[in-house]
């Protein structure tokens, strides 16, 4: 039985169901029961599962149609459909106020009432994504597109090129990354409202904006997890290009790099005493902290905790004391601002001290380790402080063998112990018993902590690994990640593009390399206000499987490997981007294209 028969059956019924008496109603119901069961949409038992698409049958106005401005747009299909997420599914370039639109799925048909008036002389395109689906498998109608013009001719210029991100993601497939065009001129950008033209990347990268007007455009991209259709600087990864695109004719080859950049004003958002210490509270996490007082580093200390910098005087101070503080965030905003601090007694409990130990670590010669305090230490009790290596044998740690990461914040300990060769042992430990640490509070750790350390044997271990980066360019960051992404081995390079890794243990790591533009000696990323754009980062990649980074080293290996660096971002006739996409596999589409039905 078809669906139209299926549906007069089920109205009939209706029908004479409200007309007869109750025992007639009794028999219609039991008809229904039957009726239903019959006629419902879902595949039998045991039979083949529904795989087709929608076939879309007419659209209202025709594809490509032109010197028309409708006011509602219809969609036929073959069968009944339904909408999925249809408000950030579906891309409507130029720009529209969605927020007027009404978009409704009846029976086999989509309806959009626009509700509101379109541009004169504009080309406007309706890609419908994967947001039309039949309602018994979820099927999608892909690759959707319909195309009309306010004016007498359709614009036809093509904006595409590729996308990717600055770091890996965990993600192997690239997901919800829109590219957007901006005309000169205009008011909004990415952070502010969606674009005037907006492509989708698929999942490899790649993007394709079509039926663009000649003019001249700022172009953006960025990962669209809320489906907003702009970016949030503080939780989105973005890209852009600088140079304007003049959209004169097709321009192919765009490459983006998406990262985060949070470009929100670094500032003080209110500072207080806690207790006998005293807070400063920011806008954002700063990656840089200067502090300037007479103090500093004698009765004055601090700490940064994520966004609170809190300082700790050794001497109670009634009056307000003026601290200058010089302050960076990570896209390279700077502020200097005073504060005035008060340090009170307080009756207020005093925060514990906190120590954390990294254990599991391995060494060839010599420990290398970083202790991490919550609070500023003052005094380390070095006779508690050791290494232990057997169930009585100890190595003391004297206080030549230790330092503080910064001197005037002393939250982070660095020891570098050798071990002799002379012991055997492959376990050794890192022990301070409780009472070792004491902080600028007078607060002690209480109870003993400890890391453990391995000593790899000589015969597991590597002889070279030797590494040359095809650039140039200085200075480099040159990192060796281990399978957690974690950096095993740093090295700057300030005038070479060589270097040797040795005594490596046999195992399986990657090769990052890190642009250090400017010489501080850590990654910065883009600052789009200022027009800069992220620092290069590109990986050793394995010349037989593109997809892959794993360096396999194994005992005794001399390896020798070179390392490519990415191409810039912007639009570069060297990026032969269609070559590239001869090598990757491609998804079959059985799917209707909108504009093959006339």
């Amino acid at each position: 039985m078809g669906k139209k028969q299926q549906k007069k059956l089920f109205e009939y019924l209706v029908y004479f169901k409200e007309k007869m008496n109750l025992y007639n109603n009794i028999i219609i119901i039991l008809i229904l029961i039957m009726f239903i069961s019959c006629a419902k949409q879902s595949t039998p038992m045991g039979g083949p599962t529904d795989e087709e698409p929608p076939v879309l049958i007419s659209t209202t106005p025709i594809n490509e149609a032109t010197n028309i401005s409708p006011n509602e747009i219809e969609l036929v299909f073959n069968e009944y459909i339904k909408l999925e997420n249809a408000n950030n599914q579906i891309l409507i370039t130029p720009r529209i106020n969605k927020d007027e639109m009404e978009i409704l799925a009846l029976k086999n048909a989509v309806r959009i009432k626009l509700n509101q008036e379109l541009e004169d002389s504009t080309t406007y395109v309706f890609n419908f994504q994967k947001s039309i689906t039949d309602i018994t498998e979820n099927n999608p109608a892909e690759n959707l597109k319909l195309v009309f013009s306010t004016g007498s001719t359709i614009d036809s210029l093509i904006f595409s090129g590729r996308v990717s991100f600055v770091f890996p993601q965990k993600a192997k497939l690239i997901e919800n990354v829109l590219v957007g065009l901006y005309p000169v001129g205009d008011t909004t950008d990415v952070f502010s409202a969606p674009p005037y033209y907006i492509g989708q990347a698929d999942t490899l990268g790649r993007f394709e904006i079509t039926n663009i007007k000649v003019g001249n455009y700022i172009a953006y991209a960025w990962q669209d997890v809320n489906n907003s259709l702009k970016a949030e600087e503080k939780s989105e990864p973005y890209g852009f290009l600088n140079d304007t695109i003049n959209m004169s004719e097709n321009r192919s080859g765009a490459l983006f790099y998406l990262s985060i950049a949070d470009l929100s004003p670094l500032k003080v958002t209110r500072s207080s005493t806690t207790g006998s210490n005293f807070d400063v509270i920011l806008s954002k996490f700063p990656t840089e902290v200067q502090v300037k007082h007479p103090d500093i580093k004698e009765d004055l200390y601090y700490r940064t905790r994520e966004k609170t910098i809190r300082f700790y005087s050794t001497e109670s101070i009634a009056d307000s004391t003026a601290i200058s503080i010089t302050l960076r965030d990570s896209v390279g905003f700077q502020l200097d601002t005073l504060v005035y601090a008060k340090f009170e007694k307080s009756d207020r409990a005093k925060e514990k001290l906190e120590t954390t130990f990294p254990t599991g670590k391995t060494f060839i010669n010599r420990i290398s380790t970083e202790i991490s305090f919550n609070k500023p230490v003052s005094k380390v009790n070095f006779d508690s402080l050791y290494i232990k290596y057997d169930t009585a044998s100890i190595i003391p740690i004297e206080s030549n063998m230790v330092y503080f990461k910064d001197s005037a914040e002393l939250t982070k300990m660095i020891l570098e112990i050798g071990i002799p060769d002379s012991i055997s042992n492959e376990t050794f430990v890192v022990y301070a018993s409780d009472s070792t640490f004491f902080d600028v509070e007078g607060m002690f750790n209480e109870k003993p902590v400890e890391g453990s350390y391995r000593r790899l044997k000589k015969e597991v271990l590597t002889d070279a690994l030797r590494v040359t980066i095809n650039t140039e360019v200085t200075p480099l960051i040159l990192q060796l990640l281990n399978k957690q992404g974690e950096v095993v081995r740093e090295q700057f390079l300030t005038s070479t593009n060589l270097y040797v890794f040795r005594n490596l243990e046999a195992n399986t790591y990657q090769l990052r390399v890190i642009e250090d533009e400017n010489n501080n000696r850590k990654w910065d990323p883009s600052n789009l206000s200022e027009g800069r754009q992220a620092e290069s980062v590109y990986y050793f990649t394995n010349p037989e499987n593109e997809n892959s980074r794993d360096i396999v080293l194994k005992a005794g290996w001399e390896v020798d490997l070179t390392v490519e660096p990415l191409p810039r971002s912007g639009i570069s006739a060297s990026q032969n981007l269609d070559k590239r996409e001869e090598d990757l596999p491609q998804k079959e589409n059985n799917s209707p294209n909108i504009e093959n039905i006339r």
